[in-house]
């Protein structure tokens, strides 16, 4: 499975942009798949991962109510609508999938496979 992300770039302050993964593979639909982002100087976090059907959804507790993760597996992509961003959102997400599980919180060591990211910067 290739994972390429899309979508992001520089906005302002509460402003919105939404995110795309799109996997190529025919197993992308038995994939758990996460959002995570790493800030300049940070650790990796847990952004959100949305299970194979759609049924399970997580959220960090810094983007609950904001994000919205989405997945449509006959296209082969999943989605993270980012709303309300602040700067503290500036980071590079990355895209990964997972044969089982994406756990809430995880720091995504062991996931199958990753994106290469994309860059998001929210100016204040």
């Amino acid at each position: 499975v290739q994972l390429v992300e899309s979508g992001g770039g520089l906005v302002q302050a509460g402003g919105s942009l939404r995110l795309s993964c799109a996997a190529s593979g025919r197993t992308f639909g038995s994939f758990a798949m996460g959002w995570f982002r790493q800030a300049p100087g940070k650790e990796r976090e847990f952004v959100s991962a949305i299970n194979w059907s759609g049924g399970r959804i997580d959220y960090a507790d810094s983007v609950q109510g904001r994000f919205t993760i989405s997945r449509d597996n006959a296209k082969n992509t999943v989605y993270l609508q980012m709303n309300s961003l602040k700067p503290e959102d500036t980071a590079v997400y990355y895209c990964a999938a997972n044969q089982y599980s994406i756990p809430a919180g995880t720091a995504g060591n062991g996931m199958d496979y990753w994106g290469k990211g994309t860059l998001v910067t929210v100016s204040s």
